[in-house]
């Protein structure tokens, strides 16, 4: 298509939305951005300050860190992707953790972090050509977008896809650790009084729990060629 167009994508953990959103860009030449990746890269630095613990948030010491925390993609062209970095420092892998994962629903409860990602996810998307993953893109960063998409798969499937995601990074932890993680940020998730993860009434419903990525893509250009067909 010429025009270019926001692609907003939500759905629960692990669903696999970060690959798929990857592939649209790819196919269409746009912009991924991960939003999630910013709310991690948060939680990463409140977590290296000690602002965040298992049973102690420092609230206001966070809001007022936030000057301080610079977040950025940056196309990585030996991986062919893109990777966060957080005050110009590579934190890609840092932030995939089990430990940053058990801390981050916490930190974008925080009326004010969501606020300030908010504003930085819509300045990334004011020239358009972008695809975006997270929980309220459709809903909050781009009620607009042309296209969106909520996905969702079983708690188990999730679970396994995360588990063999942090086996190939060399994290050690359980599946069963893992789908506990999965259950908690769902709650936390729906549940949270700022933005809770929500479909929009407009975005196309896609379970993926027995679809491949080229199963997904096949799926994704049918819309691409109907939005053609109709524009």
């Amino acid at each position: 298509m010429d025009k270019k167009l926001i692609i907003a994508i939500d759905g629960y953990s692990s669903c696999g939305k970060s690959t798929f959103a990857k592939s649209i860009a790819k196919e269409l030449n746009y912009i991924y951005i991960d939003s999630g990746a910013m709310y991690r890269a948060v939680t990463l630095y409140c977590m290296r300050e000690n602002l965040v613990r298992e049973n102690e948030m420092q609230t206001s010491a966070i809001v007022s860190e936030l000057k301080n925390i610079k977040i950025a993609f940056r196309y990585n062209r030996p991986s062919d992707c893109y990777l966060t970095y957080l005050n110009s420092e590579n934190v890609e892998d840092d932030i995939r953790s089990i430990e940053v994962a058990s801390h981050v629903s916490r930190i974008s409860m925080i009326p004010e972090v969501r606020e300030r990602m908010v504003e930085l996810q819509q300045q990334m998307g004011r020239d358009k050509g972008i695809v975006m993953d997270g929980r309220d893109i459709g809903t909050v960063v781009f009620p607009d977008a042309e296209i969106k998409i909520f996905m969702t798969a079983s708690v188990e499937i999730r679970a396994k896809r995360r588990f063999d995601e942090l086996a190939g990074k060399n994290i050690v932890t359980t599946i069963e650790e893992v789908r506990r993680n999965i259950v908690a940020r769902d709650i936390a998730d729906e549940n949270r009084d700022i933005s809770p993860l929500r479909r929009a009434d407009d975005a196309i419903i896609l379970d993926n729990s027995r679809m491949s990525v080229k199963e997904q893509m096949l799926w994704f250009m049918k819309i691409i060629h109907k939005l053609k067909d109709e524009s």
